[in-house]
């Protein structure tokens, strides 16, 4: 079997991080688990994870003092496992930058698929043209780097957490068409969602934040009443 990941797994739970080790290992996963967030950034920096996933509810260093930790120094997919019914906790896990979530207790083959599907976007995200350049995509004044995973604007050079990148790439793609919630969740994280489930309108906010500095940009991502957003490629 080939051999994927590594992947960080990191729970003060103990049977929790052996059952997900023995069964991320027989699909081929490395596997390094942490019971807790003392020593994740460290550990991010020797071992280059894939794919971290990591625990809200920890005593000491909780998981959304990690994550902000880990996003200050690494572009690494963290997919954050959350109490039931805790939405505070997965919505401030969004906006920290977290690429995906899932509540307590879970299947641990929907654990996989995710892994699966974080990886798929990460990587899609990095590609690079044929002949050894770098894609970008252009609209509306910005350049988005897709090997650096950064975006341009004017003279400088913006570091974008994995999430809200994969969010602008679709927007850009589209620049001038209006696209649902709806479809850029399918877009963005390749699941379906709840029809309540506003997780997208936490990552625009986030977009909208991080042109704001830029007058002509401020406006780049238009609310469509209705609809949803839309990428404005035109002064």
């Amino acid at each position: 079997m080939e051999m994927q990941g590594p992947v960080l797994i990191i729970d003060d739970d103990a049977k929790l991080r052996e059952l997900l080790l023995e069964y991320l290992e027989e699909y081929g996963y490395t596997v390094h688990t942490l019971p807790s967030g003392m020593e994740a950034a460290r550990t991010v920096r020797e071992i280059s994870p894939a794919v971290v996933v990591l625990d809200v509810m920890m005593p000491g260093k909780d998981g959304l003092e990690v994550l902000r930790e880990l996003r200050g120094e690494f572009a690494v997919p963290v997919i954050m496992l959350t109490a039931k019914g805790e939405d505070t906790d997965r919505i401030v896990g969004l906006e920290l930058g977290a690429d995906d979530y899932m509540a307590k207790p879970f299947n641990p083959r929907e654990l996989l698929a995710r892994i699966k599907a974080v990886l798929r976007r990460f990587e899609a995200g990095g590609s690079t043209e044929g002949n050894g350049g770098v894609k970008t995509i252009q609209a509306g004044g910005l350049t988005l780097n897709l090997s650096r995973q950064t975006l341009r604007a004017g003279a400088d050079e913006l570091e974008m957490a994995a999430t809200e990148f994969r969010l602008l790439k679709v927007l850009m793609t589209h620049a001038g068409r209006a696209l649902t919630r709806d479809a850029l969740m399918d877009k963005v994280w390749d699941r379906d969602f709840s029809a309540y489930d506003r997780s997208i309108d936490v990552h625009i906010s986030k977009l909208r934040s991080l042109l704001k500095p830029y007058p002509e940009h401020a406006k780049r991502i238009k609310t469509v009443w209705g609809t949803g957003y839309m990428f404005v490629d035109e002064p």
